[in-house]
This record gives C-alpha cells, sequence and structure tokens, in this order.
C-alpha cells in the first residue's frame, strides 16, 4: 500500500512483475489483502473529510501542483511505463502527456461543473427558492488496467480528486510500479494530505477487497467477464459501479473519403500500443468502389512496420501473455471461415511480439469480428453503402468508439450521428481521447458511466436538491389546514392551465 504517509510495515506475501519484452523480473510488490485496503479506505476517509472542506480553489492549486510534479518527472514516469508495458518510450511520454492535459482541465474547471447553481420553479412551487449542487462522494476505489496504466486510471482518479472525493487506487498487477509512483508523485506535489490518495497493490483478490471495502463507487477499467463479477461484488451494498469494458471499434469509410488520410488513421489506430487499445480500429467498413484500393494502401503501410523492444520500434510485444493465443485464435478462425489475410497471418504470431495482420471478407460471426481481439490486427470488409456500414457497425456487442472517413466533415458528422457508439471521430481516429471536455464511455459489453469532461467530474459527486421558502403561499397545499373547496380549486386551476397547447 503506498500514499503520501511513512510507508507500512513489510508483508510476507508478495509478486513480481515481468518485463514484456524480455521477461526478465522487474520488481516484486506486496499483495494487499483484506486488511490493508480497509485500512487505506479508512485513512482516505479521514483524509477526504479535510479536503471536501477546502475551497475548491485550493483544491484546484493543490491537483496543479500534482501536475507540475507530473510533468517534472515526465521522463520517470515514461520509463515506469516501458519498462511494465513493453510500448516503446515515445508512447509512454505521449500518454503521460495526455493525462497532463487532463488533469489539467479537471482541476480547473470543477469549480465551474459543480458549483451550485439555481432551478427554476413551476406556477404552484413560486414561493420557492430551489438550487442544486453537486457533492463529493466520499472515498472513490478505481481499478486500472495495463495497456494504459496512467492514462486510463487517471480519467477516474484525476476527477474523482478534482470533485473533492479521495481515492483508493488498485493498478493492474502487470503494472504496479506506475501506480505506486503515482501516489508518490502526489504526495510530492501536494503535501499535507497523507491517505488521499492511495494506491494497493495485487491481483484479482486486491479488486474483490477493494469491491468489498465500502467505498463510495468503484471505477473499473477491464473485460466485460471482470466487469461482471466485481459489480456484483458492488450489488451486494449496492455500491455504486462505473464500467469501461473495452471494444470492437469500427471505421466506416465512404467513397469520396480521402484514402491515403483514413490508411494512415486506420494503420496507427489498430497497430499502435500493438492494438492493445480499448478504442483501438479492429473492423473497417469501406464501400465498396474504394475497398481494394483501401485495403493496398493499408497493407503498403502497415507492412513498413516491424515491432521491437527498441526505442526506434513502432510498437512493443503483447503485455498480456495470454493474449497472444486470442491473437492467434481470432486470426486462424478467420482464415478458416474464408477470409483472406491481405498482411501476415498465423505466422505473425510470435510470442510476445505480433506482426501486423490485415484481413479481409471476414464472416461477420467471425472471432476476429464479434470479439474484441486486442492485437494488432485489423479486418477491412466491403459494403454497398454507408447504410450497410453503419448496420453491421451498430451490430456488435460492443458501443464504445468508432469513425468515419469522408470528405465533407457535415456529412461524416451525420454518418456518425447514427453511429451507437459513446464517442465517434470523423475523419481522425481516438481524435475524442485527446479532448479533456469530452465524455468518454460506451455501452452494451463497453460498459456504461462516463469519465472525462464535465460529466467525468459529476460521475464521482451525488446530487442533492435544495428548495428555500421565500414567502407564504396564497394557497399551502402542504398542509392539512387547506379546506378542501380551496384544494379543489387550485386542481381546476391547474387542470385548465396543462389542458393548454
Amino acid at each position: 500500500m503506498t500514499d503520501a504517509s511513512p510507508a507500512t510495515a513489510a508483508r510476507a506475501t508478495t509478486f513480481t512483475t515481468y518485463s514484456p519484452a524480455t521477461g526478465e523480473p522487474i520488481a516484486a510488490h506486496p499483495v494487499d489483502g483484506p486488511d490493508e485496503v480497509s485500512r487505506a479506505v479508512a485513512s482516505a476517509r479521514t483524509a477526504q473529510a479535510g479536503w471536501a472542506a477546502l475551497p475548491a480553489s485550493r483544491r484546484r492549486d493543490h491537483l496543479l501542483r500534482w501536475k507540475k510534479a507530473l510533468a517534472t518527472d515526465l521522463d520517470t514516469v515514461a520509463r515506469a511505463i516501458t519498462e511494465e508495458t513493453g510500448k516503446p518510450a515515445g508512447d509512454a511520454a505521449l500518454e503521460a502527456v495526455l493525462t497532463l492535459e487532463h488533469l489539467g482541465w479537471a482541476a480547473r474547471n470543477a469549480e465551474r461543473v459543480l458549483r451550485r447553481r439555481k432551478v427554476g420553479t413551476g406556477l404552484f412551487t413560486v414561493h420557492q427558492r430551489a438550487s442544486l449542487v453537486h457533492r463529493p462522494l466520499g472515498v472513490v476505489g478505481v481499478i486500472g488496467p495495463w495497456n494504459y496504466p496512467l492514462y486510463t486510471p487517471m480519467g477516474s482518479i484525476g476527477y474523482a480528486l478534482a470533485a473533492g472525493n479521495a481515492v483508493v487506487f488498485k493498478p493492474s498487477e502487470l503494472t504496479p510500479g506506475t501506480g505506486i509512483l503515482l501516489a508518490e508523485l502526489f504526495g510530492a506535489g501536494v503535501p499535507g494530505h497523507a491517505g488521499l490518495l492511495t494506491t494497493v497493490t495485487g491481483a484479482a483478490s486486491t479488486g474483490d477487497a477493494l469491491a468489498r471495502s465500502g467505498v463510495d463507487k468503484l471505477a473499473f477499467t477491464g473485460s466485460p467477464g471482470t466487469a461482471r463479477k466485481v459489480m456484483a461484488v458492488c450489488a451486494e451494498t449496492l455500491t455504486p459501479f462505473l464500467a469501461e469494458c473495452g471494444g470492437k471499434d469500427a471505421v466506416i469509410v465512404t467513397a469520396d473519403a480521402d484514402l491515403d488520410a483514413a490508411a494512415d488513421a486506420i494503420v496507427w489506430g489498430a497497430l499502435s500500443n500493438a492494438g492493445q487499445t480499448c478504442a483501438g480500429v479492429e473492423r473497417v467498413y469501406a464501400v465498396r468502389e474504394v475497398h481494394a484500393e483501401l485495403c493496398e494502401r493499408v497493407v503498403e503501410r502497415a507492412g513498413a512496420l516491424r515491432p521491437g523492444a527498441g526505442a526506434d520500434a513502432p510498437y512493443g510485444p503483447m503485455t498480456l501473455p495470454g493474449q497472444v493465443a486470442v491473437v492467434e485464435r481470432h486470426v486462424t478462425g478467420a482464415l478458416a471461415a474464408g477470409a483472406r489475410a491481405l498482411l501476415g497471418g498465423p505466422g505473425s504470431v510470435r510470442a510476445p511480439f505480433v506482426a501486423p495482420v490485415v484481413l479481409t471478407g471476414v464472416p461477420e460471426d467471425a472471432a476476429a469480428m464479434a470479439e474484441e481481439t486486442f492485437g494488432p490486427v485489423v479486418a477491412i470488409n466491403p459494403v454497398a453503402d454507408v447504410d450497410e456500414a453503419v448496420e453491421r457497425a451498430n451490430a456488435s456487442r460492443y458501443a464504445l468508439g468508432a469513425a468515419v472517413f469522408c470528405r465533407d466533415g457535415r456529412t461524416g458528422a451525420a454518418i456518425a450521428a447514427r453511429l451507437r457508439a459513446g464517442a465517434v471521430s470523423v475523419n481522425s481516429v481516438l481524435g475524442f481521447a485527446a479532448v479533456p471536455a469530452l465524455p468518454f464511455g460506451g455501452s452494451r459489453d463497453s460498459g456504461f458511466g462516463r469519465i472525462h469532461g464535465a460529466e467525468g467530474l459529476r460521475a464521482f459527486t451525488a446530487v442533492q436538491s435544495t428548495t428555500v421558502q421565500r414567502f407564504t403561499p396564497l394557497i399551502a397545499l402542504t398542509s392539512f389546514e387547506v379546506p378542501a373547496a380551496t384544494r379543489e380549486r387550485a386542481v381546476r386551476l391547474a387542470r385548465a392551465l396543462h389542458r393548454r397547447r
């Protein structure tokens, strides 16, 4: 358990993390059990009372100092990410920079978004003054993923803290060092608030302990299957739950699209971070007139990429060893079902690295089209028109992100509006992820709830509604002393008013 307070006593039970690229051990970390997690939550609850009592401007200043500490030690943070995930240093640095953007936005906008605001009243409550305010929940538990071990959990951590909460964070057991460093830098940037952000480490049992610990909300990022298990635990105590569970994101390419731009974006969206991106590109639907030409351009670009452990590699190894088998199963299954490999194939899967694979003609019911592959594989299928593309994109049980490539941006936006995805980029991929003011999240097997933006701040608050009586009403309907005739006249008046258009 790591926070800004002195180190806790050593524990006997530890686990070791390993480099995804070399298999060499990185570090040993404690397995925090129910007792350690409970202590972290209790400490967080004490710290949160003082944090919530601060003026919003003071919390903003503290968080901006934390942002400065992260920016100052960005190289250290990026190295930790690279070491634990295997992604290139440049990608790790970009992840850190995006995190800083979101933390800065949350810190600067929390007061505006969450401040008390007046609400209009109706005819029969004109004597009341109404308002609402968003209050912090208390202690928020965050279970983070391994693919973006800083950027993704900070979409909950930074926004929860900005909203006045304390946070207990359990990073993935593959990337605990990044989570520990995050808490240490918080202690350096925000001194005097020990326990406000605490990192607990361990695998599923630690996550289970956090779900049972009495936190006031749990934000989870991971697979739909794991989300269901954690949500079931939260349901026992009616603990609110926010889930971001990945996607099977589609790209629609129209006949008049800029094919060079589309191909460049598709290759990056499908292969960056070895395809281990929840909102990465996995399916492409191109209208038949441009399908062959688009495929050629994608293959040309993807074929020039070679994964590796070097700093100049376009992408690194598969971080989760078991995911290699999933990628292989999806590729072999697609080919067995009649798909064609335009680039690569089963031979591209050589753990821990997977070379780019481009498929076409993949049946819609094949695993490569229906399940999250989470690897450097993209399927590009032809469609008759945009209507068919929209229908196929929406047929997935995932609904996280999507993209549309179309010559005219307004037409692209109209197509985007027909998609059920929670976030859509037109003429780019993942454009929404870099805009802090935009909420992020999905539906169906992609989960529910939103992080980022104003909705992300409000997600970690409870709304309190307040009325203050300004004067005694002419007709006090909330009293047993109101004559029946007076009540009947009020009902007749209301009925007459509401029968009017």
